[in-house]
């Protein structure tokens, strides 16, 4: 099971996300944020957004929104931004 290890803010609202295999990509938030859910509003305030944290191997934010590894590396990869290499953005 992939699980999230090690977040890292990049500019505007996309973050490098480490995962348990060693894959790693940095992924745009933007979309969320632009859906203006009840979840996701609170995203597009940035002293919310770097709230981020891991839970249980999770993107999580205090407002209880999370995101799966499994759902995130699936679409990093899907993308073609899934990286396996050591350097990191």
């Amino acid at each position: 099971m992939i699980k999230l290890v090690s977040i890292e803010p990049k500019a505007d609202k996309r973050l490098l996300l480490r995962f348990s295999d060693g894959a790693w990509g940095v992924f745009d938030f933007s979309g969320y944020v632009e859906a203006n859910t009840e979840m996701t509003a609170p995203l597009g305030e940035p002293a919310f957004f770097a709230k981020h944290f891991i839970e249980a191997g999770a993107l999580a934010w205090p407002n209880g929104f999370d995101l799966s590894a499994e759902s995130l590396y699936r679409k990093l990869r899907d993308a073609g931004e899934l990286h396996r290499n050591a350097a990191a953005a």
